[in-house]
């Protein structure tokens, strides 16, 4: 038999699993909605938890991207550190919905930047892992490593409050799009601007760029963005089906 201070922790457990106060969930198929309705109940009830989480995390990555931005023109500083806007965006989508002002171009942004970067960035590592961990110590890998694939987590969490209404896609979809293109195809100013990978050197301040990592990277940036836009489609048009059904 529990004590009653274990049968309340269990209790309170349950009240986080279990979904209640929260907004339902549409009858989305899998490969949209792919974590256990629990654990969606979990993270959106520990949505504040959550919210300082990402926010600790996005001072850490302005942080580690010090040396960037010594070497980039300011002009071009918003669109440099990628993982950590999307941490910020992920931090103010949840932060809304709890206010219950929630914004459905923040909740898309959210989504394409935690699902892009928490993609791209365990991509790079594993693609240049030699590289990384020459110059990397391997609590920092794996740290960088796990954190960001937690970012693809916390998507998933958004179809919760979210209906990803077209004109907010496009939004995102744009913002992440011009990412892209300045990152490796047409800088804005002096070389592409995307984060620094192995082979890469700051030689009289400017950032060399070496192929093919250069264009390898490009590729999964560009694939990525794209799926995040089918991916919050294919939810928007999943859940108007089901309430046509309804």
């Amino acid at each position: 038999m529990l004590s009653g201070s274990d049968a309340a922790s269990v209790g309170r457990l349950r009240t986080l699993l279990d979904g209640r106060g929260l907004p339902g969930a549409d009858p989305l198929p899998r490969w949209l909605a792919p974590l256990p309705r629990s654990v969606e109940n979990l993270g959106l009830s520990l949505a504040w938890v959550i919210v300082a989480i990402n926010l600790v995390g996005t001072a850490f990555g302005f942080w580690y991207y010090r040396f960037q931005f010594a070497a980039e023109p300011l002009v071009i500083w918003p669109l440099v550190p990628d993982s950590p806007v999307a941490t910020l965006f992920i931090a103010l989508s949840l932060a809304l919905w709890r206010l219950g002002r929630s914004s459905e171009v923040v909740n898309a942004l959210a989504f394409v930047g935690c699902w892009k970067l928490g993609l791209w960035t365990p991509f790079v590592l594993i693609a240049f892992a030699d590289g990384f961990l020459a110059t990397t110590p391997l609590p920092m890998y794996a740290f960088l490593l796990g954190s960001h694939l937690m970012m693809v987590v916390e998507a998933f969490l958004i179809h919760r409050y979210s209906d990803f209404p077209v004109g907010a896609v496009a939004v995102a979809v744009a913002w992440y799009g011009l990412n892209d293109l300045v990152d490796y195809f047409l800088p804005l100013v002096g070389t592409p601007h995307h984060t620094l990978i192995p082979g890469q050197r700051i030689v009289d301040g400017t950032i060399t760029h070496v192929s093919p990592a250069h264009e390898l990277a490009a590729a999964g940036a560009v694939v990525l963005t794209l799926s995040a836009a089918f991916l919050t489609l294919a939810t928007r048009v999943k859940k108007v089906e089901a309430r046509h059904r309804g």
